[in-house]
């Protein structure tokens, strides 16, 4: 049982909710455990392909780090797998798509660039006002914008704190698409419905090479990567599973392994 957070089957998709709206949905120690038990659950479970992650009501979908808690002395120290139980999870192999209802601050943001995909609402916004309460975009922010945008628009964003809308987002490339905020989930449901119509296994054989070229590889190490890993997929189910349905021209039957 979780307390923080609510979790949902929906056939092969998994939705988190971060369930704090009384204070943003902002993550304290507590909750970045409950999350990281969640993602734990969906990486073991086979059934599952797709993850959306999205925040309770209407306002936020997390204000970030719960200073409140923080101020009042709670210590309790947080999972090694980061913010949200994300931001520094490099081995993750599972898509996930962050479905953004309100703003996202801080940590809130960094969470939502640690997934995959990124669907905003209209009423969505976006930044890194660490340095305005004397800290810094430690959990990832740093690194992950400035992978993401232009550097100087990056730079003004972590020097400033700025807060950009979700209309901005897209321009710039952090967000995928912009859709009302009644149709959110709908939109996320979506595009899981693309991901989860997709070989299960090939998606897992991407991650680890995205994964890879985020932490460890060059562009020709991870070409030579790609190469072991595609003949790790060759052995798989789901690779003949593909092979055998486009000759015989017919939809595959997908089964994760």
């Amino acid at each position: 049982m979780t307390e923080f957070i609510t979790t949902e089957r929906r056939g092969n998709v998994f939705i988190v909710t971060m369930n704090r709206p009384e204070v943003y949905n902002a993550v304290h120690p507590p909750m970045h455990h409950e999350m990281h038990g969640a993602w734990e659950e969906y990486a073991a479970d086979d059934s599952l392909w797709c993850a959306i992650l999205t925040g309770a009501g209407e306002k936020a979908f997390s204000a970030g780090n719960d200073l409140k808690y923080t101020a009042s002395g709670g210590k309790m120290k947080g999972p090694d797998s980061g913010f949200a139980g994300l931001t520094s999870n490099f081995t993750r192999e599972k898509p996930i798509i962050a479905a953004v209802n309100g703003f996202a601050m801080g940590g809130g943001f960094e969470t939502a660039m640690a997934c995959d995909i990124l669907i905003a609402a209209e009423n969505a916004t976006f930044a890194l006002p660490e340095v305005k309460v004397g800290f810094f975009a430690a959990a990832g922010g740093v690194q992950m914008l400035t992978r993401f945008v232009p550097r100087k628009i990056a730079n003004e964003m972590i020097l400033t704190g700025r807060h950009i809308s979700a209309a901005e987002a897209k321009e710039i490339g952090i967000v995928n698409a912009v859709v009302p905020q009644s149709g959110l989930m709908d939109a996320a449901m979506a595009k899981a419905a693309e991901i989860t119509s997709v070989s299960p296994s090939a998606i897992k054989a991407s991650k680890r090479v995205l994964n890879a070229l985020d932490t460890e590889h060059s562009f020709a190490e991870s070409i030579e990567y790609s190469r072991e890993v595609i003949m790790d997929l060759r052995h798989t189910d789901d690779f003949k599973e593909g092979v055998t349905a486009f000759v015989e021209k017919r939809a595959p039957k997908w089964v994760g392994h």
